[in-house]
């Protein structure tokens, strides 16, 4: 699947990186814990999380992730989008709850992972 899948899914906004829309994405996590995901997540490629300050960016960069989903209608702050924009993160934002986002791409056949 790849990133202009997922928001096509979710019906989410692209806010940066649209050059990027045709990356692939083998699988994804949902949190607003970013010590979880930093502890627990291996290999995904794209963020499912509600949380919005930088370190959000920052983790996902840490762990390599390509995708940051903004659940519930949030928005990044301007700071995130050019911290993301530097790093070829792809962020999009969507209404959609995070339960409801994440069925959705999982019905879809991205997987969470091992």
């Amino acid at each position: 699947m790849t990133i202009r899948d997922v928001a096509e899914l979710l019906e989410a906004e692209v806010l940066c990186c649209e050059d990027a829309l045709d990356t692939v994405v083998a699988n994804a996590c949902g949190s607003d814990m970013m010590s979880d995901v930093l502890a627990f997540v291996k290999d995904q490629t794209a963020l499912l999380t509600g949380l919005v300050n930088p370190q959000v960016v920052r983790t996902a960069m840490m762990v390599d992730m390509r995708c940051i989903v903004f659940v519930r209608g949030k928005n990044p702050t301007p700071e995130m989008i050019e911290l993301a924009e530097e790093n070829h993160i792809v962020l999009l934002s969507t209404k959609v709850r995070m339960y409801e986002a994440c069925g959705r791409l999982y019905v879809n056949h991205l997987s969470g992972g091992e």
